[in-house]
């Protein structure tokens, strides 16, 4: 994969879940709720300074979000973190950098 540009859209693996995972309470204190449904659908990767995964998840009914989560480098030892993320999404909305 190229440095800077996201990757392809492609199908959320076990991997994503678990990203998205472990940012849903940032998530649910910003938006000051609790969703019924997290479950991951699609990603995409974008090669910074560390990785910035984008993830498409549904939170239950026709609701989804768009979460960008920031992985540092292995070496610098932070935890993933919710740097940005989008709600009011629809199934078919595309998953792009924001």
């Amino acid at each position: 994969m190229m440095c800077g540009a996201p990757g392809a859209t492609q199908p959320a693996t076990a991997e994503t879940q678990h990203i998205a995972d472990q940012v849903r309470s940032q998530l649910e204190e910003k938006e000051n709720k609790k969703f019924p449904v997290f479950k991951a659908v699609s990603f995409k990767k974008q090669l910074v300074a560390g990785t910035n995964h984008f993830i498409k998840v549904h939170v239950g009914d026709d609701s989804f979000v768009h979460l960008r989560v920031f992985e540092s480098l292995p070496h610098e030892n932070k935890p993933l973190a919710l740097s940005n993320y989008q709600t009011d999404k629809t199934k078919g909305d595309e998953l792009s950098y924001f």
